[in-house]
């Protein structure tokens, strides 16, 4: 069958429909969610079913320019939203002292970063308190009787570890390409454009003249790579290259964001050399290893995270040929200096490396076979 990625995910997306009374958008602003969004919006056009429900959860430590675009989607007509600004747990890659923040924490309206949305929901309803399980807690609070499925925009092009996760076990019937977030409950998440590729993206935005978030184009504007673009989250341990910029684009947002979160003003005033380590071994040190060293015992205070890292870092030399172990190293001062003790870095490491030994070890194979 030649379809296109395009014909392909709104098959899907019918199919979903087809299979769900229960079903909604996880909404974030970013360019996946806008093109899973807008198939969403075409399909329920079809079917007598709009307006489609949409969740975006508010993280507060959120630029302007994304936040006008959330608005301008949810006053479509086409849309029912639902704009969660409740309390909960964020991490803060830019501060190893204060690596949470609590967003719109109660008691704390002065100190929050904008004020809420007029039409905002605002208590936390949903029995936890971190970001990633309050997608399928929502779920459960909307839906706690009958099968309900969100909607979400993840492809496979962004992490070898999603590709393989999205394409080798059953999650609903024939499909792969979700996960299961309640099995009793029947309550999934599917990801319909998971074979996309970021052109393919760009390609549909453009070709049907769908809005999107401008921040996009002003990242565009200052060299950024479309892979390192981010539209959350500032204190993410991977929009933190992302935040001196911020001091140029939205001044005022810049100024209300510093005096929310902890340490985000010192990765501002590092600029745009601040890319997670230094190009070049500080002279003071022997190797990577020892400023490694240096850095974990003197930057990260908590022992218990340290000593995780630690153990992470040990694992993952042994992973490795010692070739490389001084390019692990820096993944590893990356890690400390973003407070990455989830391993996001390490993970990045390894999808880098994977794909780069992939590619050397093909061009050997066709050296060989001429």
């Amino acid at each position: 069958m030649n379809h296109t990625v395009l014909e392909g995910a709104l098959d899907r997306m019918r199919w979903l429909f087809d299979e769900f009374e229960n079903l909604y958008v996880s909404f974030s602003g970013g360019k996946d969610s806008t093109i899973v969004l807008e198939l969403a919006i075409m399909v329920a056009r079809e079917k007598g079913r709009l307006p489609v429900d949409v969740m975006f959860l508010d993280q507060e430590a959120e630029w302007d320019v994304v936040i006008n675009y959330v608005r301008r989607t949810m006053d479509r007509p086409e849309v029912r939203p639902a704009w969660l600004q409740v309390p909960f747990r964020l991490f803060n890659s830019a501060s190893a002292d204060q690596p949470w923040l609590t967003c719109w924490e109660e008691g704390r309206d002065a100190e929050w970063v904008r004020p809420k949305q007029p039409d905002s929901i605002r208590g936390n309803v949903y029995g936890v308190d971190r970001f990633y399980k309050m997608f399928p807690a929502f779920t459960a609070h909307q839906y706690p009787s009958g099968q309900a499925v969100s909607i979400s925009g993840v492809r496979c092009q962004e992490s070898p570890n999603r590709q393989a996760g999205l394409t080798n076990s059953k999650t609903y019937k024939h499909a792969t390409w979700g996960r299961v977030d309640h099995k009793a409950k029947k309550h999934f998440t599917m990801h319909p454009i998971y074979d996309w590729a970021q052109t393919d993206v760009w390609k549909a935005i453009h070709d049907n003249g769908w809005d999107y978030c401008r921040l996009y184009d002003l990242m565009y504007q200052y060299g950024v790579g479309m892979r390192q673009m981010r539209v959350s989250s500032v204190c993410h341990e991977n929009a933190l290259t992302q935040v001196p910029w911020m001091q140029e684009m939205e001044p005022e947002t810049w100024g209300r964001i510093t005096n929310r979160i902890e340490g985000l003003h010192a990765v501002g005033q590092m600029q745009d050399s601040f890319n997670g380590t230094p190009s070049e071994l500080p002279f003071m040190f022997d190797s990577w290893q020892e400023y490694r060293d240096h850095l974990l015992e003197n930057i990260i205070i908590d022992p218990a995270k340290r000593e995780k890292m630690r153990g992470l870092f040990l694992r993952t030399e042994k992973q490795y040929r010692p070739e490389i172990q001084g390019q692990l190293c820096k993944a590893h001062i990356r890690a400390i200096l973003t407070n990455d003790y989830h391993g996001t870095k390490m993970t990045d490491f390894s999808a880098a490396y994977n794909k780069t030994w992939s590619i050397t070890r093909k061009r050997r194979d066709q050296a060989s076979d001429h």
